[in-house]
């Protein structure tokens, strides 16, 4: 089951992450730059919409591939 997933809080240290990696750092810059929203249009008919536990971030998995 996917869900919205980008408005869940995983944890009450994300702000650590901006103080800790640069603003100038590749990994940010690619994020920032790359719209990946199109993996949930890709994928939205092989995850059942009402049934089943909540799926890792379908946006996760692809970055975690390439």
């Amino acid at each position: 089951m996917i869900q919205n997933q980008q408005s869940m809080i995983f944890s009450p240290f994300m702000a650590i992450y901006d103080l800790v990696v640069p603003k100038d750092n590749l990994l940010r810059n690619i994020n920032d730059l790359i719209d990946f929203s199109f993996v949930y249009d890709v994928l939205k008919d092989k995850y059942c919409h009402d049934n089943g536990r909540n799926a890792v971030d379908p946006i996760r998995m692809f970055k975690y591939y390439c």
